[in-house]
């Protein structure tokens, strides 16, 4: 009996004990702030809930954009039961029972369940195939939210059956007005008088990368700063000390990875240092390997560079070796001073497309035997030799050594096909490479055409 009696109290407790961007969390669509690809009036996604009409989805984004706010939403207005689940914590026996419930609840009622699994990409393969008989019979209606790309961070099995949508991070304008709203939200910060200035706001809607609930947690740091105080304002400096210290999320296995990675590499490719030396800095902000950094520049000498200028990749391995042995912090200034000289290097891929049309070469076309002129000595000999061990009277040609020659230069067939596969630039170093290898050509071109 008393636990009745104080049930109610211990909730509304819970309730004001929960942290803000949960308080003010949305209750409908229309109070969601941004995501309008996904949620405009007409767009697919809200005519499915507006209907009622829910099909298994797959919502992907980064944190703090309203995954979670979407499924409450959901869960709100939808006839469906609702249940959840966690990708860290539930295993595949709790996730078979809610499935089993599932189906149980269908056929004794026609009431399908609506399944919410939050960070469903740390469910294990088999735990995710485990949800797949739900989804099938349709007694469940799979809900799944990720961090993650939803390409291999969930099941085959279980994409096919979902449909995917992309969350972005919220714009500056839609932080803001969201932060605005918590302030004067009935669950909101809970004090009154309480103002932000527009650059404070402004800074909190930069910072957080689009992550509203970083934002909303910054705010109700500050708010508790000013509670007691006579200054009931949060400003400028208030507002960068709420975020000082907090790393911009970073999963080195998700797709932030690879997106500053990427980065990184393309600004350095399209010759631009600043941009390079700012995505180096928020790789290793937010904790990148520097050994994985290194990796990437070394490919990125070969691949982008090239012949048109070889130190680049004596850089790089120079670079890989000092970030070994300094170590961090140290090595950002080794990690910087690379990828500023690879980013104003003169330009290549000529090495790096000979070989990936090569090797389609060696991988897709009719083998090109070795010409006999250039295969293994002794192979040579056995061809030449009859089986009785005397020579054949039959010269297939012998090997000539190009260093007997005044040029230094070979002038036989050591390929056997015409065929070319390295096409320097004329962009820096290459250049001159390009002309000599024209000249090379030209003269082997003439030896073969004259008569012996």
């Amino acid at each position: 009996m008393s636990e009745d009696l104080w049930s109610p109290i211990r909730t509304e407790r819970r309730a004001k004990a929960a942290p803000l961007a949960m308080r003010v969390r949305p209750r409908t669509i229309d109070e969601m702030a941004g995501q309008q690809h996904c949620l405009a009036p007409g767009s697919l996604l809200r005519r499915l809930i507006e209907q009622d009409a829910l099909q298994s989805m797959i919502v992907s984004g980064p944190p703090g954009t309203g995954k979670t706010t979407l499924a409450e939403v959901i869960a709100a207005r939808t006839g469906a039961y609702t249940d959840r689940a966690h990708g860290a914590t539930t295993g595949v026996k709790e996730l078979r029972e809610k499935i089993d419930s599932a189906a149980r609840r269908l056929g004794e009622s026609s009431r399908r369940t609506l399944l919410f699994v939050d960070e469903i990409h740390r469910l294990a393969r088999n735990q995710q195939d485990a949800l797949l008989e739900g989804v099938e019979s349709g007694s469940v209606v799979l809900f799944g939210a990720t961090t993650e790309n939803p390409t291999w961070a969930v099941a085959p099995a279980l994409l096919s059956r979902s449909v995917v949508f992309k969350f972005q991070p919220l714009d500056e304008a839609d932080v803001a007005k969201t932060l605005r709203r918590a302030i004067t939200h009935v669950d909101g910060v809970g004090i009154d008088g309480l103002t932000i200035d527009d650059d404070a706001c402004a800074h909190f809607a930069r910072a957080c990368d689009g992550d509203v609930r970083r934002a909303l947690s910054a705010l109700e740091t500050a708010a508790s700063a000013v509670r007691d105080t006579a200054n009931l304002r949060i400003d400028l400096a208030l507002a960068r000390a709420a975020l000082d210290g907090k790393i911009p999320v970073f999963d080195r296995d998700g797709d932030e990875h690879y997106d500053l990675a990427s980065a990184l590499i393309k600004s350095m490719r399209g010759s631009d240092p600043d941009a390079a030396v700012y995505w180096l800095a928020r790789m290793l902000v937010s904790g990148e390997d520097p050994r994985f950094i290194c990796r990437r520049l070394t490919i990125f000498a070969s691949e982008d560079i090239g012949n048109a200028d070889p130190r680049a990749l004596q850089t790089a391995m120079a670079c890989w070796q000092a970030v070994e042995r300094v170590g961090m912090p140290e090595s950002q200034l080794i990690l910087s001073q690379c990828v500023t000289f690879l980013a104003v290097a003169p330009k290549s891929n000529a090495a790096a497309a000979a070989i990936w049309e090569a090797m389609d070469d060696a991988r897709e076309s009719r083998t090109v035997p070795v010409p006999f002129t250039i295969v293994d000595q002794t192979k040579r000999r056995a061809i030449r030799t009859a089986d009785d061990g005397t020579p054949l009277a039959q010269d297939a040609g012998k090997y000539e050594y190009p260093h007997d020659r005044a040029d230094g230069i070979g002038m036989q067939d050591y390929l056997g096909v015409a065929k070319i596969y390295y096409r320097p630039t004329d962009r820096g170093l290459e250049k001159a490479i390009g002309e000599h290898l024209e000249n090379i050509r030209a003269l082997r071109k003439r030896a073969k055409e004259s008569p012996r």
